[in-house]
């Protein structure tokens, strides 16, 4: 039984469809009301605030005088100059040690005692060795001994110090302390000016063993030290009063005017923040994302009713336009460093795959406009995203091969250079103070763009759909079912071929999906796998087994191809839009060689000819049509006998009109103008097919 006798057995090949088939049409609209739900709840609540301005630019609004006090923000550079010098007033914190310097002392006498046994010195010397030794010792422990901390040496080698003895400071510096290379040349300095200490060097020896910095350097409480100096830093720099004047219209917005607007514009947010009514800044979000989502669904009422009645794809849509802004709501709430961080290039190149250039232009819009409401330097961004996202859908305008996603990301990134430079130097006014630090996040974000390959993967699976990576993956002819097609129907395989260069070249020309024909009219003759020798370009020179059949018995091999086809593709889980090529290829148009043989042999008999017809569908979209034609005319070609100019325009003439007297196209979306360009490029490929000498007027050849 056939899925369009029995619609339960659609779902069960495609239990995803179940989903959003059994509930009523007005489904999508509960799908917006959650989608507009989802992203007003998550957009940052704050009012926003009126102005837009730059760097470097006139202000072109009315005069702007302060609506009330409010304290100017210290620009990044003015926060990192404070912060350096603060960090330079903090001095680096040392420990005293009193007890390993008493550690020492102890071990040092046990260990000459020890050494003094195998020693070849005199008894009676034993306690100058000892003695001098000690109070070299100690003079160095009271002197401080320590080692140098290199962040502390950047402008200088000796700095000054805080040192902690049972939590009394003092301050010193290094240069009045020891280390152990200066400790080491001390003793040895010491031991010179000894002139009763004959082995120097074994005495100096056991003084170097007992070595150890007694001030230890504090790193925890100097991190504390420089944290607690850095939160008493101020973050800004003087005040502005209410009615001052803060910028005339037509004035250029200096560094200084910037900073000042900056500063007000946070401080308006802030506030609003905290005293303004949450409940108009909400409406006024559900307003402008309703708004969008609206126009969306609109469009694709008008434009895409293929969409707009498939609940299914429209879920899709809304997913990916949800997940994009509430995705930007949250880093927005991060505070991350960049809003370009995020990879917003992705809903373009996702929707432009699965879907068609034009919805994701106006998608990527929409999204754009609606996140201009909750960023900084709203212009800027939506200019920078707009062209980028065009560049995106540009870039993969055809599939062709997996490295377009890496050219694409190329692309992107070049496009957000020269939008990144062109706005710097508005706004610098030189190329020596652009900030390049600022143009990571858009490294960044290409990289992320990357992730829509897999997502795409993911979308495929979840909802059901084809992209066109899935139709390049099913055009390769080493797939499972291409190579048992050329194994076991090599003519059948041939043909396929064949069929496949005229279609695409035709759907190419007339516009359409030329990915999706070719894969069509590669899988479109797979049923004839089953009975390859009753289809004549499978057939050698020996016996036709039709001979041995009936002419009703024909005619139903012949149709049950496309019955096999349909079972064959959904045993193999071929896309349903693939399985609509096979189902049509042949509409419901009649197998007229053997109707005509049966006529001729048998005209007295009466005989239904539905047995003789295939079940159709016919062709319901260009691409399918193209594909029937296509089908027709290449399997008319191998019939001629002399494959000259003349003779293969009459045989496309002769199909395509056929075809349209059987109105096997009425219900495709293709034009008479459509057909005659389709006839022409089937007669220019089919002559070069033929290796046909096409006869020039006035030319001898």
């Amino acid at each position: 039984m056939s899925d369009k006798k029995d619609p339960v057995a659609k779902f069960k090949k495609n239990p995803h469809l179940l989903i959003y088939h059994k509930y009523p049409s007005n489904i999508k609209y509960l799908m917006m009301l959650l989608s507009v739900l989802a992203i007003t709840f998550f957009l940052p609540k704050q009012a926003r605030f009126r102005y837009e301005f730059e760097k470097g630019k006139a202000w072109m609004h009315k005069d702007l005088v302060s609506p009330y006090s409010f304290a100017v923000n210290k620009t990044r550079e003015e926060l990192e100059k404070s912060q350096d010098e603060v960090l330079k007033s903090v001095k680096p914190i040392y420990r005293n040690n009193p007890q390993l310097v008493e550690d020492e002392l102890d071990k040092y006498e046990a260990d000459f005692k020890v050494k003094w046994e195998t020693a070849e010195q005199s008894d009676r010397v034993q306690q100058l060795y000892f003695k001098t030794g000690e109070d070299i010792l100690k003079e160095i422990y009271q002197r401080g001994l320590s080692s140098y901390e290199k962040r502390y040496q950047r402008f200088g080698h000796d700095y000054n110090f805080t040192l902690l003895t049972n939590n009394v400071a003092a301050e010193l510096n290094t240069l009045d302390i020891f280390t152990i290379e200066k400790a080491s040349a001390y003793v040895k300095a010491q031991l010179e000016k000894e002139n009763g200490i004959e082995n120097k060097d074994w005495l100096a020896s056991i003084i170097s063993d007992h070595l150890r910095p007694n001030y230890i350097y504090d790193q925890r409480l100097t991190e504390k030290a420089e944290q607690d100096a850095l939160a008493n830093i101020s973050v800004t720099r003087g005040m502005v009063q209410k009615g001052e004047l803060i910028v005339a219209n037509g004035t250029i917005i200096t560094p200084e005017i910037f900073q000042k607007l900056e500063s007000l514009r946070n401080t308006y947010e802030d506030d609003e923040k905290i005293a303004g009514d949450h409940k108009f800044v909400l409406l006024g979000q559900f307003l402008l994302v309703g708004l969008m989502v609206t126009l969306l669904i609109v469009f694709l009422y008008l434009f895409r009713r293929d969409i707009y009645q498939d609940n299914r794809l429209i879920s899709l849509i809304l997913l990916v336009i949800t997940g994009m802004l509430v995705a930007l709501s949250l880093a927005i709430k991060l505070k991350i460093p960049s809003v370009y961080y995020i990879p917003y290039c992705i809903v373009p190149v996702i929707i432009r795959i699965l879907f068609d250039t034009r919805l994701a232009l106006y998608i990527h819009l929409l999204v754009v406009l609606i996140a201009g409401f909750f960023v900084p330097n709203s212009f800027e961004f939506a200019f920078l995203q707009i062209t980028s996202g065009m560049v995106a859908i540009y870039s993969i305008k055809n599939i062709v091969k997996r490295e377009q996603f890496l050219i694409s990301a190329l692309l992107i990134l070049a496009n957000y250079l020269v939008a990144f430079l062109g706005i710097s130097f508005i706004r610098e006014g030189s190329v020596f103070n652009i900030d390049w630090f600022n143009f990571v996040p858009f490294v960044f974000s290409v990289l992320l763009s990357l992730l829509a390959y897999p997502l795409i993967y993911a979308f495929e699976k979840l909802f059901g759909i084809v992209s066109e990576v899935s139709l390049m993956e099913l055009t390769n002819t080493n797939s499972k079912l291409l190579r048992d097609l050329s194994f076991k129907a090599p003519g059948t395989f041939q043909h396929s071929l064949q069929v496949a260069n005229l279609a695409e070249a035709a759907i190419f020309k007339i516009g359409g999906n030329a990915l999706l024909v070719r894969a069509g009219a590669l899988y479109h003759d797979i049923g004839k796998m089953e009975n390859p020798q009753y289809f004549i370009e499978n057939q050698n020179k020996g016996a036709n087994p039709h001979d041995q059949l009936s002419y009703e018995q024909s005619a139903q091999i012949i149709i049950q191809h496309v019955h096999r086809g349909v079972e064959l593709a959904r045993r193999h889980r071929l896309p349903e839009m693939l399985i609509n090529f096979i189902r049509t290829h042949h509409g419901n148009t009649r197998v007229d060689y053997f109707y005509q043989s049966f006529l001729k042999n048998f005209p007295e008999k009466l005989i239904d000819e539905n047995i003789f017809r295939y079940p159709g569908p016919i062709p319901f979209s260009k691409e399918t049509a193209v594909l029937m034609l296509a089908d027709s005319v290449e399997a008319a070609s191998r019939s001629l006998k002399e494959p000259d100019a003349d003779n293969i325009s009459n045989l496309v003439d002769r199909i395509i009109n056929y075809k349209l007297e059987q109105n096997q196209l009425s219900d495709s979306d293709i034009t008479l103008k459509d057909i005659e360009t389709i006839k022409l490029i089937f007669k220019t490929m089919l002559m070069g097919i033929f290796h046909v000498r096409i006869d020039y007027v006035g030319q001898n050849s």
